[in-house]
């Protein structure tokens, strides 16, 4: 699972890193971004944009807004297995900027945050899919994303069963945006990040809150 993760770098560093300016202004650094905020994302049929989306899919056939699951996260193995997720395996996906994202190991003496990023801390992505939904009252149209999780690496097995697919390098991004690209190269890329580019430490309580969002979140547990 991935419930919550972080982007801090400035927008004009994001633009650089993924070749794509804003279309709406960023309100400061997610320290700790969490579902239902409005988030970064680019998506495959505008990859020279950075959006920003409502994390958790509400798919576009959705009659019933208050009733409707919104998952924040889609399993890969089991994407081609539902029709809902298929279509938008093959027409809507999309990519999520992140420096770092946090899991919760179970321990006996409680639930202990972590913090997971490449160990150069570079800023990378999440493979993700989006849709749209349209409010039939209103016309309103409010997109939305979920990201994909995979089976743990060694790194992630000790802490959770789960992990956020982290797209490799940028060609491995550039191809999950292609439209071009088969659909079987597309779950190709939907693997662990290799254990060795990444690292994770404890963090402090503070990430348990959405309502908790500064730099103390990022430090080291004491």
């Amino acid at each position: 699972m991935c419930g919550r993760y972080s982007l801090t770098p400035a927008p004009g560093i994001l633009e650089d890193r993924f070749d794509a300016t804003f279309a709406a202004q960023l309100t400061g650094p997610a320290y700790n971004a969490a579902p239902s905020q409005q988030l970064p994302v680019i998506l495959n049929t505008d990859p020279g944009k950075i959006q920003l989306l409502q994390w958790g899919l509400i798919p576009g056939w959705v009659k019933e807004l208050q009733k409707a699951p919104k998952p924040i996260n889609a399993r890969a193995e089991t994407l081609t297995e539902k029709p809902s997720f298929r279509q938008l395996l093959q027409r809507r996906r999309a990519i999520i900027p992140a420096d770092g994202f946090y899991e919760w190991q179970a321990t006996t003496n409680g639930k202990i945050p972590h913090r997971i990023l490449r160990r150069d801390e570079e800023v990378f992505a999440f493979a993700g899919l989006w849709d749209e939904w349209l409010d039939r009252t209103t016309g309103e149209v409010l997109p939305t994303f979920t990201i994909i999780t995979t089976e743990p690496n060694d790194l992630m097995a000790p802490i959770h069963n789960r992990m956020p697919v982290i797209l490799k390098d940028r060609n491995a991004e550039l191809a999950w945006l292609d439209d071009t690209v088969p659909l079987a190269a597309h779950q190709e890329l939907l693997r662990p990040l290799p254990t060795e580019l990444m690292r994770a430490y404890t963090v402090s309580k503070l990430v348990n809150s959405p309502a908790h969002n500064s730099p103390d979140v990022l430090a080291p547990a004491a």
